[in-house]
């Protein structure tokens, strides 16, 4: 493969995610079922450019996210980074490749060790993967990082207790920067903060991101949150991707009936205007047992007999926008390998 062909390539390549937990029961413990928390997630990434991954709780965003940097492993699924399998690395070479992959955790108070100082929990990072030789070399390259971050560099001694959550986040931000990676997965990196202080994650985030060039899976389910940072947005129902769009596109013509239900979920800053809600009938059905066909169509408005039969293909309704969804029938479907195997070298 040429060079220019390898430089058109997406820095990651997701193809069909499977991540199922298995129930186990009885004095033997037996497996009676799996929880199938990812089922058949794919997309693409490019170099610098965030893809927001959205969702109601429980739909296996975090989980498609752990899983892609195995730090789950995988049920079963393709990953592909910068045209090298994730998976199929030993535990050497996922060690040097944990250099160029990190994730920034949902939760700033449980994510940092209570008993380790802000030098050790930034700097265990350099001294284990060796990228500095002395622990007075670490500690000088943690004050550069909390200096990057918003910090003060006199902070380097202090304990996570002794900050608020948005400095614990920027702490977590500075862990994830030491290894100069490529790609970070911000697991509902702003979820637990204030929203004064999400305004300012969100814009160092966005900082970081230009003045580094990094590529960001910004996993989170507040939508006006995630409209603000990602170029891409990819909505999730139930361990799948049910539509993909250009962020701007995406609210301006949603195409699934999930997708419209959670758009028109957003407040509106206006007294005078009255909020049109798509209400969904009924709950979440179960990971467990999940529907036949499409897994939206007990709670879809627009359900066909169709829906509860066969489980629909992507439908391409262009310029990078698709739909998991019979009612776009008519539009060409993407193809069921599309992308999944790399071209041979």
């Amino acid at each position: 493969m040429s060079q220019n062909a390898h430089e058109d390539l997406p820095l990651l390549r997701v193809r069909n995610l499977r991540k199922f937990f298995p129930i186990k029961r009885g004095l033997f413990s037996h497996t009676v079922g799996h929880v199938r928390a990812v089922d058949g997630v794919s997309f693409d990434l490019k170099k610098g450019e965030t893809l927001g991954l959205v969702g109601e709780s429980g739909c296996g965003k975090t989980t498609a996210g752990r899983t892609l940097l195995k730090l789950l492993p995988p049920t079963d699924g393709e990953v592909l980074f910068k045209g090298e399998s994730v998976f199929a690395l030993g535990h050497e070479g996922l060690r040097l490749l944990r250099q160029k992959m990190q994730i920034i955790f949902q939760d700033p108070y449980s994510s940092l060790n209570p008993r380790m100082t802000i030098a050790r929990i930034v700097g265990e990072a350099l001294l284990v993967h060796k990228l500095v030789r002395t622990k007075e070399e670490a500690k000088a390259r943690v004050c550069s990082l909390l200096e990057r971050v918003g910090l003060s560099a006199k902070y380097v001694n202090r304990y996570p207790h002794e900050f608020s959550g948005g400095q614990r986040q920027r702490i977590g931000i500075a862990r994830a920067l030491a290894m100069e990676p490529e790609f970070i997965v911000c697991d509902e990196a702003v979820s637990a903060l204030d929203v004064s202080v999400q305004a300012q994650i969100i814009n160092l985030l966005m900082d970081l991101q230009e003045e580094m060039g990094l590529s960001y899976l910004f996993i989170a389910h507040d939508l006006s949150v995630v409209r603000h940072i990602s170029d891409r947005i990819a909505v999730m129902y139930l361990g799948r991707i049910v539509e993909t769009a250009v962020s701007e596109d995406l609210f301006a013509q949603a195409a699934h009936p999930y997708t419209k239900a959670l758009l028109s979920a957003i407040p509106v800053p206006d007294p005078d205007k009255k909020p049109e809600r798509t209400l969904l009938e009924g709950d979440v059905p179960t990971p467990i047992h999940p529907p036949s066909g499409c897994h939206f169509h007990p709670r879809c408005p627009e359900v066909m007999e169709q829906c509860r039969i066969d489980s629909p293909p992507d439908f391409d309704l262009g310029k990078g926008h698709c739909v998991r969804c019979w009612l776009f029938e008519g539009k060409a479907p993407l193809a069921k390998d599309q992308g999944r195997k790399m071209e041979e070298v």
